[in-house]
Order: C-alpha cells, then sequence, then structure tokens
C-alpha cells in the first residue's frame, strides 16, 4: 500500500481531497497541475537544497541522548529540528513553498500560524526572497507565542490578529482561506501543515520529507542501519510527523507513533485528540478526522500548545490511523509540562510544548534496551518560556 503520495484527486485511502469554494478552484488548479514539475525540476532543487544547507543549516544533527536513554533504558535518538534556523521544522516548508510562489508569479504571501512558527519561518522567507508577507493568527495565540509576533513584525510581516470562534489556529486559517479567495491572481497561500485542500498536504509533507531523509542517513553513519525500531512525532495538523514519518511509512518493520494533544483529558471537553474524539468531516478544505458535534459543528479544541490546538488532523495521518500503521497516543497538558523540564534537566535542552508531546510517550510505551528510538524535537522552546514559568 503507498501510504506516502496521495492518488491524482488527492487522496490517502479514503482522506483529503479538495472541498473548496468556486472562487478558490483557479488558485487551486494552477498548484495541483504544477507543483510537481516545478519542484521536482532541477533549477529548483539546486536552489532549494542550497538554502536549505547554507541558510538553514541542515543537515540537524541526530543527538544520542545518553541521559534520557539511560533513564529510559533504551537508546534515544533526537532529531535536532530545533536547531533549523528560526528555531522549528517549519522553515523546511515555508522556504520550499515560497520559492514555488515566486515560480509561480505570485508577489503576495500569506500564511497561518498557531505557535507563530510557521509565521515566523513563512516571514523569514518573503523578507529572504523579496515579497509581501501577511500573517494570520488567532488572537489568543498572539497573546501567548508574544517573542514570534514580535519576530514576524520586525521581519516586515503584517500580523493580523483573528477575533472570531476560538480565536486560536482554527480561526487564524479561516480568515486566511478568506483573504486567498479576495487576492486569487496576486497570492500564494503557504499552509504550514500537511492539511488543507490538495495538494497542500502532499506538497508539504514533500518539503518536511527531508526529515526522515536525513534521520536514514544519519542512523546508517551511526548505528549501520538505515531503518530505527521506533519513530514518534508529535501530531497538531501534522507536517513534523508526515516529515519524520515519510521515509518509514512503507518499511514493515518501523514502528511509527504520533503523539496527540490530550489538552486536560480526552473526556474533559477541553481537548485537541482528534484520533479519539474526530469522526469523518470537511475542515478547511479537505475531507479527514475532525472534532465536530452530530450536525458538524466544528468542536472547539484545547492544548497547551498553540501549535497543537487544532480540530482536525491531516488525512495522510488519518489514513496511518485508519489504516493502524500508527499508534496514536494522547498526550495531557501536565504530561508534557513533566517532559519538557524533564529533557531540559537531563539534556540540556529546552524544547517546544508541541515536541514534549512526543518524548511523553516514553512513560506510556515500553521499548527493549536495544530499541533505537528516533523522536523528532520539532522545534526549541524560547517561545513557552513565559508558559514554563508558570510552572516552575
Amino acid at each position: 500500500m503507498n501510504y506516502k503520495n496521495p492518488d491524482e484527486h488527492g487522496y490517502y485511502g479514503e482522506f483529503g481531497g479538495a472541498f473548496i469554494p468556486e472562487m478558490l478552484y483557479p488558485n487551486v488548479e494552477e498548484l495541483q497541475k504544477n507543483y510537481l514539475e516545478i519542484i521536482e525540476s532541477e533549477d529548483f532543487q539546486a536552489e532549494y537544497q542550497d538554502l536549505l544547507t547554507n541558510y538553514v543549516g541542515r543537515a540537524t544533527p541526530l543527538y544520542l541522548a545518553k541521559n534520557l536513554s539511560q533513564k529510559y533504558n533504551t537508546r534515544i535518538y533526537l532529531k535536532r529540528e530545533d536547531l533549523n534556523h528560526t528555531g522549528a521544522h517549519k522553515i523546511n516548508n515555508a522556504l520550499g513553498q515560497v520559492l514555488l510562489a515566486k515560480r509561480l508569479g505570485k508577489r503576495r504571501i500569506i500564511a497561518e500560524t498557531g505557535a507563530g512558527q510557521h509565521g515566523v519561518a513563512t516571514a523569514t522567507a518573503c523578507a529572504l526572497l523579496g515579497l509581501q508577507c501577511i500573517v494570520y493568527m488567532g488572537e489568543i495565540d498572539i497573546q501567548r507565542q508574544a517573542p514570534n509576533v514580535a519576530r514576524m513584525k520586525m521581519l516586515g510581516a503584517e500580523v493580523v490578529a483573528a477575533t472570531s470562534g476560538s480565536k486560536t489556529l482554527k480561526d487564524a486559517v479561516n480568515e486566511a482561506l478568506r483573504d486567498w479567495i479576495n487576492n486569487p491572481v496576486t497570492t500564494h497561500y503557504v499552509i504550514g501543515s500537511v492539511v488543507g485542500p490538495h495538494p497542500f498536504p502532499d506538497l508539504v509533507a514533500r518539503f518536511q520529507s527531508i526529515i526522515s531523509k536525513e534521520i536514514r542517513e544519519q542512523l546508517k553513519e551511526k548505528t549501520g542501519r538505515e531503518n530505527p525500531d521506533y519513530v514518534i512525532a508529535c501530531v497538531g495538523g501534522g507536517s513534523n510527523a508526515a516529515g519524520t514519518f515519510y521515509h518509514f511509512v512503507e518499511e514493515k518493520e518501523v514502528k511509527i507513533i504520533a503523539a496527540e494533544a490530550g489538552g486536560l483529558g480526552v473526556d474533559s471537553g477541553k481537548s485537541a485528540a482528534t484520533t479519539f474524539l474526530g469522526t469523518l468531516g470537511v475542515l478547511h478544505g479537505s475531507k479527514s478526522l475532525v472534532m465536530q458535534t452530530e450536525d458538524g459543528q466544528v468542536i472547539e479544541p484545547h492544548s497547551i500548545s498553540a501549535g497543537l490546538d487544532y480540530p482536525g488532523i491531516g488525512p495522510f495521518h488519518a489514513h496511518l490511523f485508519k489504516e493502524k500503521r500508527a499508534e496514536f497516543f494522547s498526550i495531557n497538558d501536565d504530561e508534557a509540562l513533566k517532559c519538557a523540564f524533564e529533557l531540559t534537566r537531563l539534556e540540556g535542552i529546552i524544547p517546544a510544548l508541541e515536541s514534549s508531546h512526543a518524548l511523553a510517550v516514553l512513560d506510556k510505551k515500553k521499548f527493549n534496551e536495544n530499541d533505537v528510538v528516533v523522536i523528532c524535537l520539532s522545534g526549541r522552546g524560547d517561545k513557552d518560556m513565559e508558559t514554563y514559568l508558570k510552572n516552575l
């Protein structure tokens, strides 16, 4: 079974597709027709790979966390996406999409952001490549991720508050889609996760697949084998996870684990654990699992981490869940916080709250001492210092 790539209509099994207003058809169709040819071309790849190496700082290290490994009695490697320029995996996709937009003749870039990392990455790419940048961000997220808002503004982006609904990531996406409908010719929408209408889930997964490509090369060098026993990543929409899983989904011996945001608990009414709470529905242009009422109204999610505070999941991950190719864990706020402090004190690495959900799987699952366990450390914790200080 092909888990990696969707069919020509953008479906991973029963999930995916492009459910969009008529006004957006020209934009999305233009992308569908051109994205593969452009991003696979020699000149695009030459420019993109050069920027990944010399601007982003790739390859990111695959770090054997000895103290953490000792505590859990297994071999734990951290894929250090937190060491990328701008502090997270988001730059891999933002740079790729802005380069693509430029080749499509777009002059104006819009993006949505929750934790702010995708907004910062997109603003960075636009500053570098000379394009106008507007970032939509929920009013609540603007308050809880103030350092990233300041960075976006310093980079020359306009940050627009989404003041409807829960005033978080879902609402920022809604505002960005409205903007795109109103500005179809000049504007490209850089979606930050493996969500949205086809071809976005595939486009973002391909740009993020550099993560698992490097993991394979680095593991071979360090251990003599390309495949780990386990790969673990946190999932909101799921871009860092898609990148971490990409080159392993068809390797049967590799066990794949996704950590979702359980919030205050799956049954608390304050959660973002979509695979536990979601049903088949359409959200932001694709068919996937969505947290919704019986009559299809979206249920407001909750997570301590702004980047996982989303009521859906990308179709790539919904398919892995349905086919039981990946195991999903729900990690609550307190468990994520505990693991953030644990990594900081054992290894001297302050992780993003999103990544801390992935680390919390170590307490939920028993690993053998000879297992090779790779965890994607998707971002660094600078942006979450205010939350950490409240819980010190």
